[in-house]
């Protein structure tokens, strides 16, 4: 496997020199994505945020500086993400606000019903079946609460499909076929925004409220 092969396969998990290499380019390259991401919500200021497969920590940081009342956790399955996480979101875990750790999308390590607002940001390609992942982020969901995915790629184009051949487990999904499974796991209501020049998507999904 060649150099740039074994670094684009640290897109999965992150781990070593390449690994921490691969961590700081997610922090840099996808902070324009996820910062039009977090635009498309509509949504007002959640009071607890899960952000999944957390990468380097920026988005988070990013989310926590825009809900000033908010308290985050971050988890990843990547023990180096975790530890990068948790150093670029120093001040807020000494101030409470935030809680970072390992964990995996197909069984968080939460209580039902903890969550306003759960990410998911350049990572569900990775994700051990997308039903059984979103079932657990509806189940950490408070009622009426969204879970966001942003993708850079919408399954379509040919850029997506190309690194989907070459890194080891990744599957690109369409915005429908994401909207499907989240129906499957129990969604309510899925709104899909595109990015006017690039293929980016963004996928908010509502938890059903049973309260009259």
């Amino acid at each position: 496997m060649g150099l740039f092969k074994k670094f684009i396969n640290q897109t999965a998990r992150p781990e070593g020199i390449l690994g921490r290499l691969m961590i700081r380019g997610m922090n840099c390259g996808h902070a324009k994505l996820a910062d039009w991401g977090i635009s498309t919500l509509g949504i007002g200021e959640p009071d607890e945020i899960l952000d999944i497969g957390c990468g380097g920590g920026r988005h988070i940081h990013k989310m926590l500086r825009l809900y000033p009342g908010a308290r985050g956790a971050a988890v990843d399955c990547s023990p180096l993400c975790v530890r990068k996480a948790a150093e670029y979101n120093r001040k807020e875990i000494r101030a409470g606000r935030l809680a970072v750790d390992v964990g995996d999308a197909a069984d968080l390590p939460f209580p039902a019903e903890k969550f306003d607002l759960v990410t998911a940001f350049e990572t569900v390609y990775f994700w051990p079946g997308l039903v059984r992942c979103f079932t657990q982020a509806a189940r950490v969901l408070k009622p009426d609460g969204v879970f966001l995915i942003v993708n850079e790629t919408d399954g379509v184009e040919p850029v997506g499909r190309k690194f989907e051949k070459m890194i080891d487990r990744m599957t690109v999904y369409t915005a429908e076929e994401l909207a499907e499974a989240l129906r499957g796991a129990g969604f309510a209501h899925t709104a899909v925004s595109r990015h006017r020049v690039f293929p980016w998507i963004a996928v908010a999904a509502r938890k059903h409220d049973p309260r009259p």
